[in-house]
């Protein structure tokens, strides 16, 4: 028989040693995750603290630092004296940190130049407001009650006042007050995009006096366009009257057109 005392003492074999090998690398591993796990929240929480202090870093440099702030602006869409009267009106605050600019603020005041059809302001990163305009450009020239000559766009929109009419761009005289309104130069414009080329080429004079009383002269022929409804149809019945030889033609009513 062999006592207790001399098993204990008995050293351990193959088997014993890897068996002791594992209990304490097991014991280790447990210890790892312990300690890791008293280690997270702490962890975590100086995660948290360096991504605030970043992300305030970040607002500090894009809402309050005297580095990025407003240095220029550019102007896109028109250019020369235009240019320059948009940049004035648009107020832009030099100096100012970007982020705090008020873009809506500058678009509304460009967008109040009258020569301006459409206005857009951003932020060009890291000192540049920039400003995409779109001008208005002229349909036709109204010479008005006071003989003054306006530029009028394609909405009906008279925004500039010239000696003389662009080339190319139809002249047209308000007959009265009345001949001036948004309504009425609406009603020319139907006139002047309605009529082909081959037969724009031939009016000499366009006269408005109302929304409803649209005429003009198409070589020597007196013709009544009336208001802006149902330009299409005006078009085809004048095109067939003109064959009949007349001295007048009315197609303010095109279900009743008249003929002299």
């Amino acid at each position: 028989m062999t006592s207790g005392t001399e098993a204990r003492s008995r050293p351990l074999g193959r088997g014993g040693v890897r068996a002791h090998a594992e209990r304490a690398s097991s014991v280790d591993r447990f210890a790892a995750r312990a300690r890791a796990r008293r280690r997270a929240p702490w962890r975590r929480v100086l995660i948290g603290l360096l991504a605030a202090a970043i992300m305030a870093g970040v607002v500090w440099l894009l809402w309050f630092s005297p580095y990025v702030v407003v240095r220029d602006v550019h102007v896109e869409g028109v250019g020369g004296d235009e240019a320059a009267a948009v940049e004035n009106v648009a107020k832009v605050p030099l100096g100012q940190p970007m982020m705090q600019v008020d873009t809506g603020a500058i678009t509304d005041r460009v967008r109040g130049r009258l020569t301006v059809a459409e206005a857009r302001t951003s932020r060009s990163w890291p000192a540049t407001i920039t400003i995409t305009v779109r001008p208005r450009t002229p349909a036709l020239v109204l010479k008005n009650s006071q003989g003054q000559l306006e530029v009028v766009d394609a909405t009906g929109v008279a925004y500039d006042q010239v000696g003389a009419p662009p080339a190319g761009v139809p002249l047209v005289t308000a007959s009265s007050d009345a001949g001036s309104s948004k309504e009425a130069l609406k009603a020319a414009l139907s006139l002047i995009r309605a009529l082909p080329a081959d037969l724009a080429d031939q009016i000499t004079t366009i006269s408005v006096s109302s929304a409803n009383l649209v005429t003009f002269k198409l070589g020597e022929v007196d013709v009544v366009w009336g208001g802006a409804d149902q330009p299409t149809r005006k078009v085809a019945i004048l095109r067939a009257l003109l064959k009949t030889g007349p001295t007048a033609i009315d197609v303010s009513a095109p279900d009743t057109p008249v003929t002299r």
